[in-house]
């Protein structure tokens, strides 16, 4: 009698779920599931720059090391965003269809399969941390820093890989507010933590690593609890991980869109940080390294926005409500558009001062100052990028979307990077972003235009 009970109250949920994205204006209804994605990426992008502020008062050395270890968490994040975004854009569907159990098959298969990948990152990571680190660009001064930073990383794997799942499964849901509960209270967390293990305990740089492992798992007890305790549409639960390595082929295959664009920002990095190490010394890399967590402070507004627009597209792409996905495309670029055009007028202007705060060196604010501008006055730009990316991936055109998250930082920032500061020196890697960017955003047009005219053409054979 309880199972029957749970189950229709379940079923009545997944009802009033789907009615809700389908029915609900579309602009209401991403600006509900954008405002608390938005304030979840914008802590998580917080406290990313805490841990470079804060490492960044020990010493230039420090502040590089940060930046030689972010290309390895981009590697973890990248295993984490391809089973998410794959199960997550697979998982909506399925919902837009009234499928709930098979979301809950590719949900958990998701789930356990990140919990595993993460588990071997944590081994050959601290085995193989040394070889690593000076494969990524580590100096003989900045190695030691990296090393006390990444041993705590890989540690972090585990929960770092299935966080993602569980994050975007759960906005996938339409439930983004339980998403930021977890990552704001982790975030704080993180923030309030970095100061005390750093300077109150003097543990250095391992003491922000290590704040950092305790406020990840907070985040990913508290997204796990939600599923435990039934708050969520699908179940993630041992019994529905799937032994049909279809199931997983699929949700990888979804999911590569991320892979790839996670991957060759990983790629990206290692080669800025060596041509930044070649062109301005360690100075460089630790001005890269600010430079590009500044910017993913604002390009996460893009994305957390982008990610409450994903579910809606996803459900309705799956219900053939296609003229509410063409509305809700509509509404998330040009929203984004102008609140990126504001912050990114004001990063430009305030650029000296910005990059003063984290490190006081006047290289470092040189070439910070220079890079920071350019790539702010590109910024309002991204939606064109990051939007059509996204709208692809959510209604699984998975070759058109892992060729266009492939564009930045493979087929652009690349080739760039290798090229411009051998004739441009210095000037060459500080510009190297925002021509990647320009050159992503002219791609992603045509791409835009095909499949408008697609979704024209299912509307006339409804």
């Amino acid at each position: 009698m309880k199972n029957n009970m749970k189950n229709n109250k379940n079923i009545a949920s997944a009802e009033e779920q789907f009615n809700k994205m389908i029915n609900t204006p579309v602009w209401k209804l991403i600006a509900s599931l954008s405002v608390p994605t938005v304030i979840s990426m914008l802590i998580t992008s917080i406290y990313n720059m805490a841990d470079t502020f804060f490492v960044s008062q020990i010493s230039t050395e420090a502040s590089a090391a940060v930046g030689i270890v972010f290309p390895i968490m981009s590697i973890i994040q990248a295993c984490g965003f391809t089973l998410g975004m794959g199960s997550g854009s697979l998982l909506s569907i399925k919902l837009g269809q009234k499928k709930n159990e098979e979301a809950s098959e590719i949900s958990s298969t998701a789930f356990f399969t990140a919990l595993a990948i993460g588990l071997l990152i944590t081994v050959f990571g601290n085995v193989f941390s040394s070889f690593f680190l000076k494969s990524v660009g580590a100096s003989q001064a900045v190695l030691p820093y990296a090393q006390d930073y990444a041993r705590y990383i890989f540690f972090g794997a585990p929960l770092m890989c299935a966080s993602f799942v569980l994050n975007n499964d759960l906005r996938s849901e339409g439930k983004a507010f339980f998403s930021m509960i977890a990552l704001t209270f982790g975030g704080i967390l993180n923030i309030l933590l970095d100061p005390l293990f750093i300077f109150a305990l003097k543990m250095g740089i391992s003491g922000a690593a290590i704040a950092t492992l305790i406020s990840q798992t907070v985040s990913f007890s508290i997204l796990l609890s939600f599923f435990l305790r039934k708050k969520s549409i699908c179940q993630m639960n041992p019994k529905y991980f799937s032994k049909n390595p279809k199931v997983l082929g699929k949700i990888v295959v979804t999911g590569l869109p991320s892979l790839a664009r996670q991957g060759m920002a990983s790629i990206a990095t290692i080669l800025l940080n060596t041509a930044a190490g070649t062109f301005g010394g360690d100075s460089g890399v630790a001005a890269m390294s600010i430079v590009t967590k500044i910017c993913m402070f604002l390009a996460s507004i893009m994305i957390g926005i982008g990610q409450g627009f994903s579910p809606v597209s996803g459900y309705n792409y799956g219900a053939k409500r296609y003229d509410r996905v063409k509305k809700a495309f509509a509404f998330m670029v040009s929203s984004s558009f102008c609140l990126l055009s504001v912050l990114s007028v004001l990063v430009f202007i305030f650029a000296p001062q910005i990059m003063k705060a984290f490190r006081d060196d006047a290289t470092v604010i040189s070439i910070g100052t220079t890079a920071l501008r350019w790539q702010a006055a590109f910024i309002p730009f991204h939606p064109i990028i990051v939007g059509t990316n996204m709208l692809m991936q959510s209604t699984r055109h998975v070759n058109q979307a892992i060729y266009l998250s492939m564009n930045r930082q493979g087929l652009y920032f690349i080739p760039l990077i290798l090229l411009l500061p051998h004739f441009l020196g210095l000037t060459g890697v500080e510009i190297c972003q925002f021509l990647a960017d320009l050159l992503s955003a002219i791609t992603a047009i045509p791409f835009l235009i095909w499949f408008y005219k697609k979704l024209n053409r299912l509307e006339n054979e409804k």
